[in-house]
Parts: C-alpha cells; structure tokens; sequence
C-alpha cells in the first residue's frame, strides 16, 4: 500500500544518495577559557574543552532479553525462547487474565516454575522499512565521562597546654638560648648565600626559552610589553623624537645633553659597565658587557642585550662564569657576538639560539690568552672564506681567532714589546713583552691596526709584520685606555689614557695634532659616525665631554655631570648611527641614553655633511696645527 503523503521519485532519484559527515566539535563551545591554577599562582588557558552536546535524553523501562529479569516476566507470561510481537502479546496478556478467571483460587502455576497452557504461535510479521528513500543513518555518540568529586580536609593545628612558673632566672636563660639560636640561623644563611653563589657560578640558569604555551604566544606577549612601555615612559619617548632644546639658539655653539632612558638589570647591580656597543643593523639594539676591573673583586660576569623599545628589562641575558671585558657584534652577521672575557678566554655567542651557552669557546686546550682579553675586533673572512676575529690580551699577544667547524683556532699575529725587536736582545724576547690594553683597525687599509699599551705607547702594526712595529709613538704617561681611527679621514686617529688627556694623532706624524686635558682619567673615547671633527670622551668623574674641532679647537662644547650617584664613574660611551643619541655606561653596572642638543649635531640635522666635506674640514685643521719641525716619518 502507499501512503497518501508520499513523494514520486523517479528511480534516478531514489538510487540518489546524500552523505552527511558529523563531527564531534561543538561550534558553540568557548576555545578560550582561562582558569587561576593554584599551584603555579597564575592564569592558565584551559586546553580541553568539553565538545559534547546532548539535544535529547529519555530515561526508558527496555530489558535485554537475555537478562535474568526479563526471562522471569517471560516465563510468567509463559513464552520462553521466543520472539513475540506486540500484537502477540496483547493476546496473551488476555488469555491470561481470561485463566485467572476461571480458575481462580489456584495456585499461581508461574511460582512453581510450571508452564501454563500453550499459547499459539504468533505469525511473524514482516519488519516495516524505517524510510521509503533508501536513506542509510550513520551516527555516533562520544562517550560522556562520568563526575568525579574530589574533596581535601586540613588537620587542624595541634595544641598544646604549657604552664610554668618563670622567675629572674628563667628569663636570662630564655634570652641566652634566643640569642644563640638567632647566631646559627645567620650563619646558616651565609653558608646557603655562598652555596647559591657558588652553584651559580658553575652552573649558569638558562634565562631564554619556556615552555610550548609560552613559545606559541611569545611574539605577542614581547609586542605588548613593548606598547605598555612605550605608554608608561611617553614622555621620555615624546623627547627622543620630537625634543630640541631652544636656547641653543642664544648660546655660542654649546650644546647640553638630554638624559632619556636608563637601562639596569636587577642582575647586574655589583658588575661594572666594561664593554658597551650599539648593534650595526639593528639601530635600536645594542649589548653591554658586565664584569669589574678590580682584580680583588672577580666572581662571574654578564652579557645584556638591550632595546631602545622596552628598557625595563634585557631581551637577551647571558651569565658567564668570568668577568667579561670587551664584546663586538659582527658588521655583516648582526647576530654573532664575540666576547674577552677576565680569564684569558674568548667565546662567540649566537643570539638566534635560544641557549645561553656560548657556540664558540677557546679554552686551555685549543688555546687562550693567560692575561685577561681587553678587546676583540671582528675582521672580513679570510682567504678560506672563514668567520675570524682579532684579540688584544695584557699577555703582549694579538691573535687572530678563525671559526672552523665546531673550535676555534688561534694564530699570534705579533707580540708587543717593550723594545723593538731590532734593538733589544733576541736571548731575552719572551721577558720583554709590554701589556696590550687596547688596538683599532683601520677602515679602509685591511692590514693597517694601531695598538695601546699599559706603558703609554701607541704602536702603528702590520698584519703583514710579525716581528717589528711600522712605527712607534710615546703618546702617554700613563696606560692607554683606547684608540679609534677616525670614521672619516684615514690618517687621524684619537687616543685617551688614565693621564687625563685625549690626543689626536696623524700617524704620519710623531707628535699629537691636538692635546686636551681633562682634569680626570679618560675612560673612553670614541668619534661620531656624521663628522669627520666630533668626538665625545668621559672621564672618571662622571662626566660627558663633546668636541667639535670645526668650531673649537680647545674646549669642548658640552661638559655635563650624568653619573646618578656621587663618585661614580664613568667608563664607556658609544654613538648611535642612526639616531641623535649616545649610550654610557658606569661602574654601577648602568647605561644611560643621551640625546644631543642641535649644536652638537648640526651635520646631522642639516643633512649637509658628506665623506668628502668632511676629509676636506679635518685636512683644513691638521693644515693649521702642522708646524715645519714635525717631518714627515
């Protein structure tokens, strides 16, 4: 028979079929629930989230046939192991009450286990089709995992009931056992402070990387730290771009100085600032080396790279278990850094590896300086196309480091001597050898290098000459502390010593072109990348010294205090290419940025200046302070 309400459907219809894919997600579930996890005191994103919806359920009375139950109601209706229909048992239902009728009074054939009277068979009927479409139904049900309550109950604190009766005695004794109890528990601090130390010396924290929730939302996280502190330090942000102090209009060429962030690590407080350099790509990076230069007082040491764009805290921290001396970034990979460190030692640090161990170490076995390394300088590939860097050590040695494979290997270049080597004795060379504490390369003559020494010499070297210097100059009294080819002309180099002067040399000359005394020792000293004629030095008292030899060749035209703290020194200070800024640093292991007023950056503001104006302006000056005695070496 077919119904009245149903479809005509062609065969091509009917054969038809239509596939429905179920998934098990739930599209209204929340994928972003943030629960407080008690044990590590912070915010956690919840990762399994409950997919399962339920449209509909009906608690139902079915039985198994098989079940102990539903053979009993069987065997009282009297069917056993057969299959029966609702129509069936209908029927038996009334033949049944129709037998309680008329035998009533009996007993109850079904408790004795008896079968009653047979019941007819019932005529098996066939199974209507569920649908009429050959319409197949798939479905599954996720199985729902059951409630668990879990509950904790605290012991309460035990008491106890203490009476006695104190006298003058009594109390004296108390006192005596307090005392004596607080003794131990200070010196059981101190042992615990000396062990933290000591562990931490051997066996640095690593500081970078974190677990998989950290890493997948890291970038993020860095973003918005660095908007928070842009919003909290606005107005020191405000001043590096916008600020320019007017009254350099009312002033005779001087200039002042704009203290803008301050950069310090909670780590280190009791480190000196020995080594600090802006990054040569990114304008806005750039490392502080930390360790001390007092040789009572080494225990480890510290590498903090910072950004202009989130001074509250380094992006990369690197403890080291020695004092660090010196650090250069590589000019053409601005991610390999090469560290001096207090022990002899030098390393290469890799700062696209989220290690804080160095890729590159020297060690006793492959070779180190015995004397600390005060400066590495990084040099372009040699001949086999590999990585190399240069070193300068108090053991009178400059070598040259090549990164092979997976070590480091060394190549003496020259020893510094007290003499030359023509004029002392070749018996005694190696009880001769002066301490190197400072060298520069030239920028434009690649065998060309100029090296400091702790006697006060400046000696012009070859990487061609082993075994003699090109020239010599008695440029101090006391030890030089830096030397730096001048970024524009090839032939004027500046010098800075611990006797409180800076010298400008020509090194075709003997004799200095300028001298100026600053009433301290000069810690560093270092030219501007936009004139060939402005140069900055500081000095042990704190202080910031700016000169311009176009407009004045004899005092400079800022000296500003920017030390935090009294009797704080001043040790380093560095030039941003890009920006109107210098970094210092002191030896309370803090860096200070500073933003130079108009009058100490007029080339850079009028964006007139050029490497050839510039040779010319200097060449103009070494003209008018070359007297005929000084001849040509």
């Amino acid at each position: 028979m077919k119904p009245d309400d149903q479809l005509d459907l062609t065969p091509e219809e009917l054969k038809e079929e239509f596939t429905r894919i179920l998934t098990a997600n739930n599209p209204h579930a929340p994928n972003n629930i943030v629960r407080y996890d008690f044990k590590d005191h912070c915010y956690k994103m919840k990762v399994g989230v409950d997919q399962l919806a339920v449209h509909f359920a009906m608690d139902g009375n079915m039985l198994h046939k098989e079940s102990d139950e539903a053979k009993r109601q069987l065997a009282k209706l009297g069917i056993v192991g057969e299959v029966i229909s609702e129509h069936t048992l209908s029927e038996v239902e009334v033949n049944v009450e129709e037998d309680d009728a008329d035998a009533e009074g009996e007993p109850d054939s079904a408790e004795d286990g008896d079968v009653p009277k047979e019941v007819p068979a019932a005529k098996p009927q066939e199974a209507a089709l569920r649908n009429q479409f050959n319409f197949s139904e798939r479905a599954s049900q996720t199985f729902n995992n059951p409630y668990r309550e879990r509950g904790t109950s605290t012991e309460p604190p035990p008491r106890t009931t203490f009476s006695a009766t104190a006298n003058q005695w009594e109390i004296y004794d108390a006192y005596v056992e307090d005392l004596e109890r607080q003794e131990k528990l200070k010196e059981k601090k101190s042992r615990d402070k000396d062990d933290k130390e000591r562990k931490k010396h051997i066996q640095p924290v690593e500081t970078i990387g974190g677990g998989d929730e950290i890493n997948r939302v890291n970038k993020s996280i860095k973003i918005i730290e660095r908007m928070v502190n842009q919003n909290t330090h606005d107005e020191i942000a405000q001043d590096f771009k916008y600020w320019d102090d007017g009254s350099d209009d009312f002033k005779d060429g001087e200039g002042t100085l704009l203290p803008l962030w301050l950069f310090k690590s909670d780590k280190a407080k009791k480190y000196s600032v020995t080594s600090l350099l802006f990054n040569p790509k990114y304008d806005d990076m750039f490392a502080v080396g930390h360790g001390s230069y007092d040789f009572l007082k080494q225990s480890g040491g510290l590498v903090c790279v910072y950004s202009l764009k989130n001074p509250s805290f380094p992006e990369y921290i690197y403890p080291t278990e020695s004092g660090v001396m010196t650090l250069d970034f590589h000019p053409e990979h601005p991610y390999l850094m090469a560290v001096g460190f207090y022990d002899g030692a030098v390393a290469v640090y890799n700062l696209r590896e989220k290690t804080t161990s160095p890729t590159y170490k020297s060690s006793a076995k492959n070779g180190k300086h015995t004397d600390p390394v005060w400066q590495v300088y990084w040099q372009e590939n040699d001949l086999d196309n590999q990585l190399n860097f240069f070193s300068i050590s108090s053991d009178g040695r400059v070598s040259c480091w090549s990164l092979i494979k997976n070590e480091l290997q060394h190549t003496d270049i020259i020893l510094i001597r007290m003499n030359s080597p023509a004029e002392g004795d070749s018996t005694n060379m190696n009880l001769d050898l002066a301490c190197g504490t400072c060298f520069d390369f030239h920028k434009t003559i690649d065998y060309l290098f100029i090296v400091g020494t702790e006697e006060g010499k400046i000696h012009k070297c070859s990487k061609h000459y082993s075994s003699k210097f090109l020239d010599s100059y008695d440029a101090h009294h006391m030890a030089v502390y830096a030397v730096r080819w001048n970024k524009f002309h090839p032939r004027v180099f500046a010098s800075c010593s611990a006797d409180w002067t800076v010298k400008i040399w020509d090194h075709n000359y003997s004799e200095p072109m300028f001298t100026f005394d600053l009433g301290n020792a000069v810690g560093d000293v270092v030219w501007s990348p936009y004139s060939a004629t402005v140069f900055a030095a500081v000095t042990d008292d704190g202080r910031v010294h700016i000169f311009d030899l176009s407009q004045n060749k004899y005092d400079p035209l800022c000296q500003q205090s920017v030390a935090q703290k009294k009797r704080t020194k001043v040790n380093h200070v560095a030039f941003n290419k890009h920006h109107p800024i210098l970094a210092i640093g002191d030896d309370r292991g803090n860096a200070l940025t500073l933003k130079l007023s108009p009058n100490l950056r007029k080339c850079l503001k009028e964006k007139t200046y050029s490497r050839e104006n510039e040779i010319a302006k200097m060449e103009k000056l070494l003209d008018l302070v070359r007297e005929p005695e000084y001849e040509n070496k």
